[in-house]
């Protein structure tokens, strides 16, 4: 009996695969978007405008754990998947242990350069002098857990490639049900402030991240010893090139983000709504919008380990299957999504505290024409992870570069020098029209593929 026949990857109807996989990857995406949203939360009730201007400040460094967990965690979990699928089980341990190791040594460089070079970096990343305070006290504590938070988020792939979904989203659901406990006791009962918020998010972190650890010493698909664990540059290298599209699309976003403070920071102040309000809002919607795309992401996470091991063992029917199937569900969330940020724009923003009228008028504004075209959004991250899980990670970075740098950056720099402040708010639809249009097109020429179109 070989290896396909006996993994239920190969034999399971793909829907109930979907589910199986889906569902803890969106729950556990929902949970972990949590983290920074507690915190805004209690500190927008609790602080005030500019502690939440202040997390929208620190949120680049969130985005740049994130893509280095993603960077190895996708990464290993789609070598070992697709070497799973072809048989090689002796060399699939080697992905995961490598990854490992990578993700702890990654968080305590990011932990060590943040903590000497805090202040230069809060304000490369858009902080004035009003916010720029609340940034530095939340920032120096967060990163003392970077290197748990790294191995939580990315060691959730991880877990789940070893066909155990429910065990990732009880590692991401402890991590912020603790946070979100803590939270509440910090800020709104010690009234710890900024200070409150940061020890209870790496309280969760370290929780998560410790779990992850006791499961990779019982890991079920194949035994992983210390020798796994040794740094390989060949195993490396497989696990950057299937690692790379997430990981680039999150250090687009990081570019966004900066970007989006800066030209917020500069046009805001020529306005009538001043510097500060814009900053906040924007990271208000950022996290907003993260639910949404908690879903989607969720969606393409648990897609993942199915099109990985069936393209492996040539079932290119599945695939194909498989992958439309995630598509229609996403695109009805993305449109349900849209739909509420149209109609529900200032009872969003109200849910994170009071401001005043500018700032809501704001707000809204910016939920109703920069967040217009997000119904497309659904294709650009299924379509990269897509590409990625069936070992063609070229085409994966690339689209995860159309959004974001091909076409929202440089939108956001240019529309304002002819439309103002409205410049930065239309840059939003215009990139996600471009990219849901270059990422169709490139899906197409890939379904009409011979092993695609013969499959049966």
């Amino acid at each position: 009996m070989t290896e396909t026949t006996m993994n239920p990857l190969g034999t399971e109807p793909v829907g109930k695969l979907l589910r199986k996989f889906a569902i803890p990857s969106i729950i556990a995406m929902l949970v972990g978007s949590l983290y920074n949203m507690v915190d805004q939360l209690f500190i927008g009730n609790f602080v005030g405008p500019l502690g939440n201007g202040a997390t929208n400040i620190q949120f680049p460094l969130s985005i740049l754990n994130v893509s280095i967990a993603l960077l190895c965690g996708i990464g290993s979990a789609s070598t070992f998947n697709l070497a799973m699928g072809r048989g090689e089980t002796k060399r699939a341990g080697y992905y995961i242990g490598n990854a490992v190791s990578l993700m702890l040594l990654g968080g305590l460089v990011l932990t060590v350069v943040t903590e000497l070079f805090l202040e230069p970096i809060l304000i490369g990343c858009g902080a004035t002098e009003n916010i720029l305070p609340y940034a530095v006290e939340y920032s120096r504590i967060c990163a003392l857990g970077y290197p748990l938070f790294i191995l939580s988020a990315g060691g959730a792939h991880i877990v789940r490639a070893d066909g155990s979904p429910n065990m990732t989203m009880a590692i991401n659901m402890t991590g912020a049900i603790i946070n979100t406990v803590l939270d509440f006791l910090f800020v709104a009962v010690f009234h710890w402030g900024m200070t409150g918020a940061a020890v209870a998010t790496i309280i969760g972190q370290y929780i998560a991240g410790i779990m992850v650890l006791v499961y990779l010493t019982k890991f079920k698909t194949v035994k992983l010893e210390k020798k796994h664990f040794v740094l390989n540059g060949h195993m490396i290298a497989a696990v950057i090139a299937l690692g790379a599209a997430p990981f680039i699309n999150q250090i687009a976003m990081m570019i966004v983000q900066i970007v989006m403070n800066h030209v917020m920071g500069y046009y805001g102040a020529k306005s009538i709504y001043g510097a500060d309000i814009p900053i906040t809002c924007a990271g208000i919607i950022s996290k907003v919008t993260g639910i949404c795309f908690s879903f989607i992401i969720g969606i393409s996470q648990g897609l993942q380990p199915i099109v990985s091991f069936n393209y492996g063992a040539q079932n290119y029917k599945r695939v194909k299957d498989a992958y439309l199937l995630a598509t229609k569900i996403a695109a009805v969330i993305a449109i349900g999504s849209w739909a509420c940020f149209q109609i529900f724009p200032r009872q969003l923003v109200s849910i994170f505290g009071s401001g005043s009228d500018l700032y809501f008028e704001f707000c809204t504004k910016y939920f109703r024409v920069f967040l217009f075209g997000i119904f497309t959004c659904f294709l650009q991250p299924l379509a990269s992870n897509f590409f990625t899980s069936i070992g063609k990670p070229y085409k994966g970075i690339f689209m995860s570069l159309t959004r974001q740098v091909l076409f929202l950056t440089p939108l956001i720099l240019l529309l304002p020098l002819f439309l103002g402040f409205n410049g930065v708010l239309f840059a939003g639809p215009i990139a996600d029209a471009l990219s849901f249009t270059i990422c169709l097109i490139l899906l197409v020429r890939e379904f009409r593929r011979d092993e695609f179109r013969t499959a049966r």
